[in-house]
């Protein structure tokens, strides 16, 4: 008997992306519950490790280095995830405020969303910037740098508080600059009389390293404003700088102030099970959390350590089992980065320094980024002994894809289509063959009908709608017409009545949004329930004239195409944990624009299509035929999504490559992401090349690009790539 995986009946939901829940994703993806619906919500793809700051900003660390790498994490984890920000808790109804989007809802939730280091002073928000958010300020930092190279700021930097963070950023922000090249002014302020955090033998020690690096002290002093190129203190005393940090003190997010929730001083009130006092469905850990239990200072050993019993209480509260206590340890290791190369090490009173530590602290950090970046690898489909001819090789063949590289290639399709009866009657222009189909309206002008549906490529149900409605429309707006309506076919995984009401309104929202926003309106479908999420739209459009086809393409025309192509690399990397969080980000974010502009701009093409599952080498060879005309493509000249090229170099390939390949032969250049099929793709179309020249133009002003890919000319053949 085949076992059916367990129903979704519960939402479990993770409010930021810090240590804790990075390493209960971790946890989680060893060993997900059945039933249980994972998300997470956080406001980019990485998140920056804290132990790794200053190393980074002092240089000795790449940015990659320094990140977990979030999308690979919750596809590990069998996750979504959600890159908004959080901004509000409705705790009777269960539902989570984010930005961008309608509310998350959720049956147990788990908040860790770290702390701000943004001051109440003036000027602050403007000319400065907090050492927390890390990635914020970690930004800033690179950006900065990249100035004072080019001579375009001066090496002049302050830093408001000296607590370990501000000691620590002081020396490292010193040294990175000279490693730049330039003398460096470093200046920390601190309002009282030492260095706060430390002991005395570690303040000694730290004050003396931080002389040798060059870094000045002021105690005693309180800042009255920030300007652009300064800071002015409270006994008028003025101090240059181009480049202004806020480590003073740990400071809570202020939407937190907003909600309901039971605050201490701003961070939320929890219990020794790391449950939010009086709530029983959320918890909270990290320094966003307070622990009037055992309180301990703001430092991510704590986060860390209370991972385990989370995860625990999490999966217990899920379950219906009894709960943990954490029991955070009295005194922890302190290892400080003292700029160069080099560190500090401090527990109970006693301190020690030098390059032996600093290894040892680097053996640390790379050791904990490893377990949440280099993930076990998933264990392989199980092959009957017995089985069917044919069928092992293509288990043994790559992952089926999702998005459009799931679809039937065209060497099959190009055998059957030809099967369905010609059209007839008067009003039915054309039929199967274009990007769609063509009906004449009784009352003068076109419509044309198309359908699609994607195997889900990510796990939220909200962006899957939204690629699949992009997708849907770009055969309307591939033939110049305007969307008319939407017909929605849904497949939901098997889940419980109150999930299912909240999938569904999510993709309701999430069409509607796109459909509505392209003129169009979602007038209905059909829902069912099987062993997977598929997201599919029938769609309508009107012209008033002829609407383009792809066999209207003339010699001399060249091929400009509106979006770069390389998704389904990445979304192939993706499944297998081998892609870039980043590069994965930013593609799904081009794949959920719609096209309505670059469509209305391409209004006089003589022909054009939208560059979908048969890859971008497939849909000129499909403009070619109709046409009756050759193609000669620039490989030079083809815009690739970030992160692609590395993939494909790396022999990443689709699951439809190979029959892309196939469909669609060339000469010259061979490059597989010609025939790398893509979901959501751009437009592809062919015009004369002062038109196309026009059209680029009228994109630019848009904020939008296109770009010329090659030629056609007369002739029938292959492709030629040079």
């Amino acid at each position: 008997m085949i076992s059916a995986p367990a129903p979704l009946t519960r939402d479990l939901v993770l409010i930021g992306g810090g240590h804790a829940h990075a390493l209960v994703l971790r946890k989680w993806g060893m060993s997900p519950l059945p039933g249980a619906r994972l998300t997470v919500i956080n406001p980019g793809p990485t998140a920056p490790y804290t132990g790794m700051l200053p190393g980074h900003v002092a240089g000795h660390y790449d940015r990659e280095t320094l990140e977990i790498d979030l999308v690979r994490l919750c596809h590990f984890a069998g996750a979504r995830l959600i890159l908004s920000q959080a901004t509000s808790i409705d705790r009777d109804d269960c539902m989570i405020t984010v930005q961008g989007r309608n509310p998350v809802a959720y049956d147990i939730a788990s908040i860790d969303i770290g702390i701000t280091a943004q001051m109440d002073v003036p000027g602050f928000a403007e000319h400065a910037v907090g050492a927390k958010p890390l990635d914020i300020y970690a930004s800033r930092w690179r950006d900065f740098v990249a100035a004072v190279k080019s001579g375009a700021a001066t090496p002049q930097v302050a830093v408001i508080g000296a607590g370990v963070a501000g000691c620590e950023l002081s020396m490292a922000m010193a040294h990175s600059l000279r490693q730049a090249g330039v003398t460096p002014s470093v200046t920390v302020i601190e309002a009282s009389d030492r260095i706060s955090g430390l002991g005395d033998q570690a303040c000694k020690q730290i004050l003396t390293r931080m002389r040798a690096a060059g870094v000045a002290v002021c105690f005693n002093a309180r800042i009255q404003c920030v300007t652009a190129s300064h800071m002015i203190l409270e006994n008028r005393k003025t101090i240059a700088a181009s480049f202004i940090v806020g480590a003073a003190g740990a400071f809570p997010h202020k939407w937190l102030h907003k909600t309901d929730l039971p605050l201490i001083d701003g961070f939320v009130e929890t219990t020794p099970d790391l449950r939010v006092k009086g709530d029983p469905n959320l918890f909270a850990v990290g320094d966003c959390a307070a622990m009037p239990f055992a309180p301990r200072p703001k430092a991510g050993v704590f986060a860390v350590r209370a991972a385990e019993v989370l995860h625990h209480n999490l999966r217990a509260t899920l379950t219906g089992k009894p709960l943990r206590d954490f029991k955070p340890q009295r005194n922890y290791l302190k290892l400080i980065s003292l700029g160069e190369k080099s560190a500090l090490a401090e527990k109970f009173g006693f301190a020690f320094s030098g390059p032996l530590l600093w290894r040892w602290k680097d053996h640390i950090d790379r050791k904990f980024m490893e377990k949440l970046n280099t993930l076990p690898s998933m264990p392989a489909v199980t092959i009957p002994d017995e089985i069917a001819l044919g069928a092992r090789e293509i288990m043994e063949d790559k992952p089926l894809c999702g998005g459009c590289g799931a679809k039937v290639g065209g060497p099959v399709l190009s055998t059957v289509l030809p099967m369905i009866r010609s059209t007839s009657g008067p009003d039915v222009i054309q039929g199967a063959g274009d990007d769609a189909a063509i009906l004449r309206q009784p009352g003068g002008g076109f419509q044309v009908l198309s359908t699609d549906h994607l195997r889900a490529i990510v796990q939220d149900p909200f962006e899957m709608t939204r690629i699949a409605a992009v997708h849907a429309l770009g055969d309307v707006w591939a033939m110049g017409a305007e969307p008319q309506s939407a017909l929605s076919s849904i497949i939901l995984p098997r889940m419980s009545p109150a999930l299912q009401r909240r999938t569904l309104r999510e993709i309701i929202d999430a069409a509607q949004e796109i459909f509505a926003g392209s003129g169009a309106a979602l007038i209905g479908g059909h829902t069912t329930m099987g062993s997977e999420l598929t997201i599919g739209f029938t769609v309508t459009g009107t012209r008033s004239s002829m609407p383009i086809t792809v066999a209207g393409a003339k010699p001399g025309d060249v091929l400009l195409l509106t979006r770069p192509i390389g998704s389904g690399v990445l979304m192939a990397a993706s499944m297998m944990g081998l892609a870039p969080g980043r590069d994965v980000a930013k593609a799904l974010a081009v794949m959920q624009l719609p096209q309505a502009r670059q469509s209305a701009i391409l209004q006089n093409a003589h022909a054009m299509t939208d560059v979908t599952g048969f890859g971008l080498a497939g849909h000129i060879q499909a403009m070619c035929t109709a046409s009756r005309l050759r193609a000669e493509i620039r490989a030079g000249e083809v815009p690739f999504f970030p992160g692609a090229r590395n993939l494909s170099d790396a022999g990443i390939r689709s699951s439809l490559l190979q029959s892309n390949i196939e469909y669609a032969p060339s000469t010259g250049i061979f490059d597989p992401l010609l025939y790398d099929p893509q979901t959501a793709g751009g437009l592809l179309a062919a015009l004369p090349p002062s038109a196309a020249k026009d059209a680029i133009e009228a994109l630019e002003k848009e904020g939008l690009r296109g770009w010329v890919i090659g030629a056609l000319r007369e002739g029938t053949g292959p492709i030629q790539i040079i």
